[in-house]
């Protein structure tokens, strides 16, 4: 009755201070981002999870089916730590091989760069597709090409639909129509056969030595001869139709030189190519065209392609200019086609292929 008498007499404020709160539970790192996505995801911010190893996401969605409720001041708690966590970054670094291979550029060597993406396809949480989506479309075609129809079809649906679709459209007629048929075949393939196959693909891939020069042999020879003299290109082809033919025809396909400019340009580009030319230089070059086969002929091209006015500012230029000598016109006409060239790596002008 004592005891009972002295409960009675305590006030509530001196309870709240003799009845301890309970111990506040660690929680673990995993418990934190639980609660942080959860919080995120219910405020409907869109949460990039997909791009975690997958390891990590099922680590996650784990975690998150064993939870249950949170008080708000644990949350509170958490959201204040995460936030002061986040002002305290002052630095990034990419996630991943391939994208650290990205920032880092031309700063490491090719048998380096090839070295890191062998082990990191290696690696059972890496994703080979990742690797396989990053390639331009050059380095996949071969692959393409040679596999079965059926690994091909399951390249392709794998594969960004642009570049699936880009990929396809280089096939031959009866390959293409064979691997998009195959593609509908793919319905039951389980992700792991999916994935090894990805793993076999990247690692035949990372195989192949990385090359020296980014152009083509013939796409080299092509661009020396476009800006060598006359006499020199027609020798060389000579010495190359009697050496190789085939590689000497690929050769004479690349060149483009002023006598191919109503060819290979459009002529709505004229203005923005010679916007780039010094105009006495560009003079020159229409004035060492005058009765030349094929080079007259271009010479025309590009007068009528531009307004009407400019066109006779230029022909009185070019008849008071007189006889041109013969290596300032080259001189002159490969300023002109360096110009094109110049805009076609820019991608402002599109040249008109030789086949079309």
């Amino acid at each position: 009755m004592a005891d009972a008498a002295a409960l009675a007499r305590i006030t509530p404020a001196q309870r709240m201070v003799a009845v301890p709160p309970p111990a506040e539970r660690r929680l673990s790192p995993r418990e934190k981002a639980a609660i942080i996505v959860r919080y995120l995801l219910a405020e409907g911010a869109a949460i990039p999870l997909a791009s975690l190893p997958e390891h990590m996401q099922a680590a996650l969605t784990e975690q998150m089916g064993q939870m249950r409720l949170v008080d708000r001041r644990t949350l509170a708690g958490v959201l204040e730590e995460f936030a002061s966590e986040l002002e305290q970054v002052g630095l990034s670094f990419p996630g991943g091989i391939e994208a650290a291979l990205a920032v880092m550029g031309d700063h490491i060597s090719a048998n380096a760069a090839s070295r890191l993406r062998r082990l990191a396809g290696a690696s059972a949480k890496a994703d080979p597709w990742d690797r396989l989506t990053a390639l331009p479309i050059d380095r996949l075609l071969p692959v393409l090409e040679e596999e079965s129809t059926e690994i091909a079809a399951v390249m392709l649906s794998k594969l960004p639909v642009s570049k699936s679709a880009e990929l396809l459209g280089k096939l031959p007629g009866d390959r293409a129509r064979r691997v998009a048929y195959a593609v509908s075949q793919t319905g039951n393939v389980d992700p792991e056969t999916v994935r090894r196959i990805g793993l076999s693909l990247a690692s035949q891939l990372d195989q192949l030595p990385p090359k020296a020069f980014d152009a083509g042999p013939v796409e080299r020879v092509g661009a020396i001869l476009n800006v060598s003299p006359a006499l020199t290109r027609d020798d060389v082809l000579q010495g190359l139709q009697e050496t190789d033919s085939e590689f000497a025809e690929l050769v004479r396909r690349a060149i483009f030189t002023f006598v191919h400019l109503p060819k290979r340009v459009l002529g709505r580009d004229i203005p923005k190519i010679i916007r780039l030319v010094d105009q006495p230089v560009l003079v020159t070059a229409l004035a060492a065209c005058d009765g030349k086969d094929g080079l007259d002929v271009a010479a025309e091209f590009v007068l009528s392609n531009v307004s009407q006015r400019m066109a006779l500012g230029l022909r009185e230029e070019m008849a008071a200019r007189g006889r041109v000598k013969e290596k300032e016109a080259e001189a002159a006409m490969a300023s002109i086609i360096t110009a094109v060239r110049q805009l076609e790596a820019a991608g402002e002008i599109a040249l008109i292929r030789e086949e079309d």
